[in-house]
């Protein structure tokens, strides 16, 4: 005798037929990524100025229509590419961060990673040399902000919960973004250096002092003056 079979166990032995629309999406969604894969390599190896927009989507294997589709032109593209290697390095900078429970070891693994970042060629090619020229120096600050800030703000936070210091979030913002704009600073340093392997070491060595005077004012429980406690 046959039993009936419900709707949701019939279901569950149909296969799933993509639709139409998912395909088209899937198509569109490859498309972009091959544009943004082949641009990325072109920007690294000739630079912005010397990489065309015929060459790009020959090597992606598309139309400049599928092109102008999800771009409005090469710097759209640029700024698409921009945004994911300076996503990827945020990503490796993050990654170094996990599982540092000592506040000066993670600081000095975050340095570390940003440091081997910024001396890979896309980032140096097309971060530090065409980035402000490409975006504008204050749109390349927003991107740049907007990617790398938050690293730099977990790691000054640990380093100043080690002290008994009571600091308002705006007073540990004001320390995160010094400490911003000076590995920015370090970082073009080191990516634009003729020997970037002697800059890096340089750089580490000048940060770690200063970290290691931060760690020297928690051990001996020195007080900050007063200016730093801001009272609204």
């Amino acid at each position: 005798m046959l039993r009936s079979v419900s709707k949701s166990a019939v279901s569950k032995l149909v296969p799933k037929v993509p639709t139409v629309g998912s395909r088209r999406a899937a198509y569109s969604a490859s498309t972009k990524r091959a544009l943004i894969d082949v641009a990325e390599q072109l920007f690294t190896d000739h630079g912005y100025a010397s990489a065309s927009l015929d060459q790009i989507v020959a090597g992606a294997q598309v139309t400049k229509g599928a092109l102008y589709h999800h771009f409005s032109g090469k710097q759209a593209l640029f700024e698409a590419v921009f945004e994911r290697v300076e996503s990827d390095a945020a990503r490796a900078v993050k990654g170094a961060l996990r599982g540092h429970r000592d506040p000066w070891d993670k600081a000095l693994a975050g340095l570390r990673a940003f440091l081997e970042v910024v001396q890979e060629p896309r980032y140096r090619r097309i971060v530090i040399q065409e980035g402000p020229a490409v975006l504008g120096y204050e749109r390349y600050r927003e991107q740049e902000e907007r990617s790398t800030f938050a690293n730099v703000l977990d790691i000054v936070k640990s380093v100043l919960a080690a002290g008994k210091w009571d600091l308002d979030e705006a007073m540990q913002q004001t320390f995160a973004r010094i400490f911003f704009g000076a590995m920015s600073s370090a970082g073009e340093a080191v990516s634009s250096s003729d020997d970037p392997i002697a800059a890096a070491v340089r750089v580490e060595t000048a940060i770690g002092f200063i970290l290691s005077g931060f760690q020297a004012l928690v051990e001996n429980d020195v007080a900050l003056p007063n200016a730093f406690h801001v009272v609204e």
